[in-house]
């Protein structure tokens, strides 16, 4: 799997994103591409927002030991996978917001580099090695970049 934490990675990730437009068509699934782009800040929001609500002790059980060896493995998802409540976007957002958000999450995390997240507990999987980190950021952009042609 490709690593987001190398430049050339997230330099190629931020073109693909460039590609889009507010009118790109999705080949698969629900979203719009502006709620595609929103649903992927949902990852970086909980890193360095922390406006979501952390899961309760039975629900970070679950999620530890049914969702995440899916979430951080280098297996690619499924099409038409479902998705957490909290990564559902149901209202109207704006296409340039969402996406300079994106891109901004982006470089930030690359910046901080794989020894910043390596051993960094996440939202809902508790401690996170970088490999770890990388797959669930890569793999997870890569799906809904491909899910819009990108």
């Amino acid at each position: 799997m490709k690593n987001i934490f190398q430049p050339a990675v997230t330099s190629e990730i931020i073109e693909r994103i460039n590609t889009l437009s507010p009118t790109t068509p999705q080949l698969w699934g629900k979203m719009n591409v502006v709620q595609m782009l929103a649903h992927c800040n949902v990852t970086y929001e909980m890193i360095y927002d922390d406006i979501h609500p952390k899961p309760g002790l039975f629900m970070k059980f679950i999620l530890k030991n049914l969702v995440k060896s899916k979430v951080v493995s280098e297996k690619s998802y499924p099409k038409n996978n479902p998705t957490a409540p909290q990564f559902i976007i149901k209202d109207e957002r704006d296409f340039e917001k969402e996406k300079a958000r994106l891109i901004a999450y982006l470089n930030k995390t690359q910046e901080l580099g794989e020894n910043h997240f390596d051993g960094k507990e996440s939202h809902s999987f508790g401690k996170l090695n970088k490999t770890e980190w990388n797959n669930m950021f890569y793999k997870h952009l890569d799906h809904h970049l491909s899910q819009f042609g990108a």
